[in-house]
């Protein structure tokens, strides 16, 4: 119900309602409501900013099996939100995620990878990590995919 809330599916987008939702569904320890709650405290849906929550309740829905929490609590430590920078850490939820068939992830890591950001450059392991996020649809990492494949291949 807070998904339908937030964006509008089928009713009128209410953040507000949205929150709520999240938060009744983390109260009862659902992973995926403790999730969506940490997206809310990151971004602002229907509530404050507050990082520090945010990263938290990320590393909470870890706990609970959520591979979403996964990858956000990987993008946290890449970009400081909540925490220190810190890009080994980052990168081994990411490649945890990854593993796991989490298409965000595998775009994450990919980048990483292409980039050289905090690992070496590899830039095989990116166009692979590009390939697995793209067969999930992901349109960035079919761009990215294009991209290297016609530089590099």
């Amino acid at each position: 119900l807070g998904e339908f809330n937030r964006n509008g599916i089928g009713i009128s987008a209410d953040i507000q309602k949205a929150f709520e939702l999240y938060q009744k569904a983390a109260n009862l320890g659902n992973a995926d409501g403790i999730y969506n709650l940490g997206m809310c405290y990151e971004d602002g849906i229907g509530t404050r900013i507050n990082k520090q929550k945010a990263f938290e309740l990320y590393q909470k829905s870890i706990n609970l099996g959520n591979v979403n929490g996964i990858n956000n609590l990987g993008h946290c430590y890449e970009k400081g939100i909540g925490t220190r920078i810190d890009k080994q850490k980052a990168f081994e939820l990411y490649q945890e995620a990854a593993n796991l068939g989490n298409s965000t992830a595998q775009y994450n890591l990919a980048n990483l990878y292409e980039e050289g950001d905090g690992i070496k450059k590899f830039i095989n392991k990116a166009i692979y990590w590009y390939e697995k996020s793209a067969e999930q649809g992901d349109k960035d990492a079919q761009i990215k995919l294009a991209t290297l494949k016609n530089n590099f291949l």
